[in-house]
C-alpha cells in the first residue's frame, strides 16, 4: 500500500469509526466545525520538522503547540511554525506577563492531558488562554497535531482561532 493510499483509508476509518477520532476531533464536530484528519505511523516521539519531512508537507503551515508556564503560575499555549523558535519575551508580552517559559517535558501530560509529540491546543484539560502566530492567518489551511501521535488535523486557522478562543501576535523568533 502506497503512502497515499494509507492515508486515505485512515481518513475513510476514522469517518466510519468513532474510535479512530481523537478528543480534539470530536470537539471540532460538536462543534461543527470542518477539517480534515490525516493519520501516519509513529509509534515514539518525532519532532514536528522530521513528520512534514516524511510527509511532504511545507513547514510554513505546520504548526506545533507549545505549553510554558509564568511566574504568575498560569499556563499558556502558543502555536508557531514547527521550523520556528518562541520568542519568550513577546510571547510573555502577548500574553500580559513579564516572562514565560516552557514546561518541562514531564509536565505536558500533567497539564495539558497530551503527551508530547500529540499536543494540540484544541480539548486540553483545561482551556489555556492560547495565542497563535499571526503567520496562522496567512494560509486557508495549517496542520496541527490531531492529539495523539501519528494524527494531524488541518484546519482554517479562522476556526482554530474560534475553537480555541485565541488570539494572534507575532511570537516567533
Amino acid at each position: 500500500m502506497d503512502i497515499f493510499s494509507f492515508f486515505s483509508y485512515n481518513i475513510t476509518m476514522a469517518k466510519k469509526d468513532n474510535e479512530t477520532k481523537t478528543n480534539a476531533m470530536r470537539i471540532l464536530d460538536k462543534a461543527g466545525i470542518a477539517y480534515k484528519p490525516q493519520f501516519y505511523e509513529c509509534d515514539e516521539f518525532i519532532d514536528a520538522v522530521h513528520i512534514a519531512d516524511q510527509l511532504g508537507q511545507s513547514y510554513d503551515m505546520s504548526f506545533k503547540t507549545l505549553v510554558t508556564v509564568a511566574k504568575s503560575g498560569e499556563y499558556y499555549v502558543f502555536v508557531i511554525p514547527i521550523d520556528k523558535e518562541l520568542d519568550l519575551k513577546a510571547a510573555a508580552k502577548s500574553v500580559g506577563e513579564k516572562a514565560v517559559e516552557m514546561i518541562h517535558v514531564r509536565d505536558i501530560t500533567k497539564v495539558t492531558g497530551y503527551i508530547r509529540g500529540g499536543c494540540t491546543p484544541i480539548g486540553m484539560k483545561k482551556q489555556y488562554k492560547t495565542v497563535i502566530d499571526e503567520t496562522a492567518i496567512l494560509f486557508d489551511e495549517i496542520i496541527i497535531s490531531g492529539g495523539l501521535r501519528g494524527a494531524q488535523i488541518f484546519i482554517a486557522p479562522d476556526d482554530l482561532i474560534r475553537v480555541t478562543n485565541a488570539e494572534t501576535a507575532a511570537i516567533t523568533v
